[in-house]
């Protein structure tokens, strides 16, 4: 109990698919956790675990230390930091402010501007790994920021994450995890047309997933997701809602760089089609159902 009292007092704001797993590592690790959501019945479980409830952002960012938040879109980001009761302007002195959404880079370093102003540090430090790295505490973190502030919360880091790399100033996180989405983006298309064509070709996708899962093909999304298409299954670990977000940033920021991405394009052009099916709440690799794949598992 008393190396649990010397730790800092984190709060944790966002307990969806990832957010509820990496708030549950912390308190296993030891910290006294505080969390907000707009729902407070998402953070129920976490509640029964031991985490302190707070009614808003300002009431939680003054009994914390380290601040975290998970949240979905940008504009969300941008009102719980910047806004008129965010998290800025009620956080104590010296404070870290950690936000681990997939966000807009020019977005965190107007927070980090922002932050420094009022004595406050900030990092953007997106993940990667899916519900399945958050619940294992096996995400890949990419953070930006200063690095004294990067130096300092690297053990909070280490409770939900297993590599965690330094990317460079303000906004290089958000840069590092669109690298991330741009190479899964076209990387999903392989995987759902690699499947189509084994059932088209009379195979049994699983004995194929055999062989080519740990070849030169082999991939997260083609261990991990090609599984669940097989199966039927298109719960989402990343929703599909916020993959398309992703790449809308991503392709932003390419326009401002003068750079064109074909594959994100296509990409993207073929993730809003699964929107426009009403597939906006399911996983990822629900693409299969717009390439014109029929599950393997209903076949």
């Amino acid at each position: 109990m008393e190396q649990k009292s010397q730790k800092p007092a984190i709060g944790f704001i966002g307990t969806g698919v990832m957010g509820k797993s990496m708030a549950s590592r912390l308190i296993r690790a030891g910290y006294v956790l505080h969390v907000y959501t707009r729902t407070k019945s998402k953070a129920e479980p976490l509640l029964l675990e031991g985490a302190n409830w707070h009614d808003t952002p300002a009431s939680l960012a003054e009994q914390s230390q380290i601040i975290i938040t998970m949240v979905g879109y940008p504009h969300d980001v941008e009102e719980l930091y910047l806004g008129e009761h965010g998290i800025i302007h009620h956080a104590r002195p010296n404070s870290y402010l950690i936000d681990m959404t997939t966000s807009s880079p020019a977005l965190a370093r107007r927070i980090e501007q922002a932050a420094l102003g009022r004595g406050l540090f900030s990092l953007d430090a997106p993940v990667s790994g899916g519900d399945i790295g958050a619940r294992d505490g096996k995400l890949s973190i990419m953070v930006g920021g200063r690095r004294e502030a990067f130096d300092e919360v690297t053990p909070v880091l280490k409770s939900m994450g297993t590599n965690i790399v330094y990317q460079g100033g303000a906004g290089a996180g958000q840069y590092t995890k669109m690298c991330n989405q741009i190479a899964i983006a076209s990387n999903m298309i392989g995987v759902c047309e690699s499947l189509i064509y084994a059932q088209k070709a009379g195979l049994d996708p699983s004995t194929v997933l055999k062989s080519i899962e740990t070849g030169a093909a082999g991939s997260w999304s083609l261990s991990h997701l090609a599984p669940r298409i097989i199966g039927g299954n298109f719960t989402p670990g990343f929703y599909v809602k916020h993959f398309v977000k992703d790449m809308k940033i991503a392709l932003e920021s390419a326009k401002e760089m003068n750079l064109e991405l074909p594959g994100l394009a296509l990409a993207h052009s073929l993730y809003e089609k699964l929107v426009e099916l009403g597939e906006e709440d399911s996983g990822t690799q629900a693409l299969f159902k717009v390439i014109g794949g029929k599950s393997p598992a209903v076949s």
